[in-house]
């Protein structure tokens, strides 16, 4: 792919990510502060193409993959935000940024892998055109790629991606193990987000400040918006997981819950069905033509089966639910920055959290 399609796409990531055209940035200085926001992603995004490189030709076309398969670029977009709130865009903070995209990129050929996805942004999943071994040595590069970044930016950057990492594979095993005996479901799923994807969209923050010399006062509120605000993205995932519009969110309708993922509107739907006959009935469909699915992948009429009841869950109480659940996060994250001094940084993040649970894809 040519280096100048992700760059011009990258212009386009704060007016879509943060709604620059809706008058939110009206004053100078507030379109400075876009533009300097806006120049770091296109650094970010020309670093990342050379940081991914590698001689190896095969691992050169596999690392590079899902790098230019696309995304929202969202942790370096929180990377660069945060260090506004210090000295701005610098070589410690780029580098963090770039470190911090490709642990999330990392953990995605991991995920697929795990989940058995077939596609990502659009496009069959690595595992899917190369195999698991070579996805998951892949995600292995990668990893080891943004430990080299993050080596030269200090021991408490160092200490932060190790407890990140730490944090991501117990989210991924959580998951894959499910809840104990006693457990609460709900309780064990909120807890395996914001392992899962909390954790790196804090990181993405905290090293924001970090790098950039900001007041450490600064930290934990960042910390606090990254993690709540991480829930409240996966989340509405879980809401687009089961959108009809599947060539918008470049996965089949219902791909989590294909695979047997329990995401909260399912969750929820479990709950309701001890007391609610109706909701029993619809898990009693889903579980079924899953099961019918997994033995046998070309089942017409397993399919078109959970096609509609995917339809019906989407329209489901419980989906509404769902995504008020994730409003109550988001609102929990803005509230986080309360510490923070008024300006664009926390302008920028309250219109950030509001985006997140207002998208579709």
């Amino acid at each position: 792919m040519n280096a100048s399609v992700p760059l011009a796409r990258r212009r386009n990531t704060l007016s879509s990510s943060l709604g620059i055209g809706d008058k939110l940035f009206a004053s100078n200085d507030e379109r400075r502060f876009v533009r300097e926001i806006e120049d770091g992603l296109d650094v970010v995004e020309q670093g990342l193409l050379v940081e991914m490189s590698f001689a190896d030709d095969m691992a050169d076309v596999t690392s590079r993959y899902l790098l230019e398969a696309g995304g929202k670029r969202v942790r370096p977009l929180l990377t660069l935000l945060a260090a506004q709130l210090g000295d701005g865009n610098g070589d410690r903070v780029f580098a963090a940024a770039k470190a911090i995209e490709i642990t999330h990129l990392a953990s995605l050929y991991h995920d697929d892998v795990m989940d058995e996805s077939q596609m990502r942004r659009g496009v069959p999943t690595a595992q899917a055109v190369w195999g698991n071994s070579v996805a998951i040595l892949t995600g292995d590069l990668l990893f080891a790629r943004a430990s080299k970044l993050v080596a030269s930016l200090g021991e408490r950057v160092i200490q932060l991606q190790a407890d990140t990492f730490e944090r991501l594979c117990l989210g991924q095993l959580h998951e894959t193990i499910g809840p104990r005996d006693g457990e609460d479901e709900i309780a064990h799923y909120i807890q395996v987000l914001a392992d899962k994807t909390g954790s790196l969209i804090s990181a993405a923050a905290e090293i924001g400040v970090l790098c950039s010399g900001a007041p450490d006062v600064y930290r934990l509120p960042v910390v606090a918006f990254g993690e709540k605000i991480g829930v409240a993205f996966q989340l509405i995932d879980d809401i687009i997981d089961l959108a009809d519009d599947g060539a918008e969110t470049g996965k089949v309708p219902g791909t989590d819950l294909r695979a047997g993922v329990s995401t909260l509107p399912l969750l929820y739907l479990r709950s309701l069905a001890a007391t609610d006959p109706s909701a029993a009935l619809l898990l009693e469909r889903i579980d079924r033509d899953v099961l019918a699915l997994a033995a046998d992948p070309s089942d017409v009429e397993a399919d078109a089966n959970l096609t509609d009841a995917i339809a019906e869950l989407r329209g489901h109480e419980v989906t509404a639910r769902t995504r008020a659940e994730a409003h109550r996060w988001a609102r929990d994250a803005v509230a986080a920055l309360e510490p923070l001094p008024d300006g664009p940084v926390k302008k920028s993040l309250t219109r950030f959290a509001d985006t997140v649970v207002e998208r579709s894809a």
